[in-house]
């Protein structure tokens, strides 16, 4: 059917009877139905007016009593069974086999106004049998962080879930302090990760893992149903998605700080973003997760990390690439060097694009290039996103913003003039370099006050990231560096 054709869809605007079970009753067994907790005083924080009419959602009834239930899953739709998903998974490169939602609940799958099946999934709902001595609650600022940044995420072109709305509960939660719960509403394209096939395999049951493998063809990656070996394809795509992922966090600064294997989507979506942070000063080891004491996820760990997380999937997979294990490995391997000729690529193209060079000049060229300037940040303590949005000036030939942003410029001024000399396209460079970013200390400002009750640093915060490219006046302090006196930056997970 052309786009011409398909037929309008109308909604009213509320998810009854449009939530549609499609995993629960496909994957029972990686499905517990469960209901989330009664909140005393649920009260809507932030509503994320776009993505509700994206998925035929009416933002005055979301904002209604009756939509901020359904937002914590205390209201459910006529047809809909919540459930807690189960999932296995290498947490710091331990093996966990029993994960799964301790917190969280799927709700349904919806079909948006462009015919998306999307996952509706709740996350601080109460304890679930897979809460493993947790409280099952969530607080209000890291919920406000994952609304904060994967909008962010999202408005910079990046794969990523994303946040519907915070609502706070009403409950008090004990975390270092009491803070104000809070659930966060979030859509993905699904909850599929790794883990879930680390999890199906764990059972020994062959034909889960295979209704899984179908499972994630249809809904993520169906030109493998028309491949030859479709379960082979199925790795081959998820693959090459990582790939692409991963580059593009190293291109914006974006450290994930927590790439466990439960944490890794097959559709190649960023997901979970926990003790999450951007490149402050440009060092490629930096660790922001005040958890991750042996720098496992740095941000240059990432691309080794989610290579690592994809072996793990293949060894999940292994039955069903061939019955003779050792042809099997041998197949998996194959396709699995293909990640570091797929990130590499992504992540070279991404560097040409960022300093405005053309696809065709040759990596013998640039890649020299790119390597020197990255020593030239790391020596200087540059800004990183701060300097790669200054490079679109130097290249109209005006240096002194990026210049200024490094402690000896004199490394910069030789290594610019052999960049100039190959032409780059400044209009290009400033529509892949972003101006706002959710810096750190941004971030923590609009957090401490949401948790206090004043919402307008948030809100200020949330305008700035979601157009990234444009450069606006008034928006001076949301593209500047953090202060001297903001300190080592340490992020934590909120559980």
């Amino acid at each position: 059917m052309t786009a011409a054709a398909r037929p309008t869809v109308t909604f009213d605007g509320t998810l009854e009877g449009r939530l549609d079970g499609r995993f629960a009753s496909e994957l029972g067994e990686l499905a517990i139905p469960w209901q989330a907790e009664e909140a005393p005083d649920p009260r809507l924080v932030v509503l994320n007016e776009p993505l509700a009419a994206e998925l035929g959602l009416d933002p005055g009834y979301l904002r209604g009593p009756d939509g901020t239930r359904l937002l914590i899953g205390n209201l459910v739709p006529g047809g809909a069974t919540p459930v807690a998903q189960a999932y296995a998974g290498h947490q710091f490169g331990g093996f966990a086999p029993r994960l799964g939602d301790g917190r969280a609940l799927l709700l349904g799958e919806i079909t948006d106004a462009a015919g998306r099946l999307r996952d509706v999934h709740l996350k601080g709902s109460g304890r679930t049998p897979f809460a493993r001595g947790g409280d099952g609650q969530a607080v209000v600022g890291p919920m406000l962080r994952e609304y904060i940044v994967s909008e962010a995420m999202h408005a910079m072109g990046i794969p990523t879930t994303r946040s519907l709305a915070v609502t706070v509960t009403g409950r008090r939660v004990l975390r270092d302090s009491l803070l104000p719960g809070a659930v966060l509403t979030r859509v993905a394209s699904s909850h599929l990760r790794v883990g879930s096939f680390q999890y199906a395999r764990a059972t020994g049951d062959i034909n889960l893992l295979r209704r899984l493998a179908d499972h994630a063809i249809t809904r993520h990656h169906p030109d493998a149903a028309e491949a030859g070996h479709p379960y082979l394809a199925l790795f081959q795509a998820v693959v090459a998605a990582q790939a692409s992922l991963v580059s593009r966090w190293m291109l914006v600064g974006f450290v994930h700080g927590v790439m466990n294997t439960d944490n890794m989507t097959i559709s190649g979506e960023t997901i979970d973003y926990g003790p999450c942070a951007f490149l402050d000063t440009f060092d490629p080891g930096t660790v922001y997760s005040s958890i991750d004491e042996a720098g496992r996820y740095s941000y240059r760990n990432q691309p080794v990390m989610a290579e690592w997380n994809l072996t793990r999937l293949a060894e999940s997979l292994l039955p069903l690439l061939h019955e003779d294990e050792e042809q099997a490995v041998a197949i998996a391997q194959e396709s699995l060097a293909g990640f570091r000729r797929q990130y590499s690529a992504a992540w070279s193209a991404g560097m040409r694009a960022k300093l405005g060079l053309q696809e065709k000049l040759d990596d013998e060229v640039t890649s020299p290039l790119v390597d020197e300037l990255l020593s030239i940040l790391q020596a200087g303590q540059a800004d990183h996103t701060s300097f790669f949005r200054s490079l679109g000036a130097a290249a109209r030939g005006h240096t002194e913003s990026a210049r200024s942003l490094l402690q000896d410029p004199a490394a910069f001024d030789a290594w610019a003039g052999r960049w100039s000399a190959l032409a780059p396209d400044a209009d290009a460079m400033d529509r892949v370099n972003p101006v706002y970013i959710p810096r750190n200390h941004l971030v923590e400002e609009a957090l401490a006050s949401a948790t206090e009750g004043d919402l307008d640093p948030l809100t200020r915060l949330l305008d700035a990231v979601g157009s990234p490219y444009a450069e606006r006046p008034g928006l001076e302090r949301y593209a500047s560096a953090a202060p001297e006196d903001f300190g080592a930056y340490r992020t934590f997970c909120g559980t």
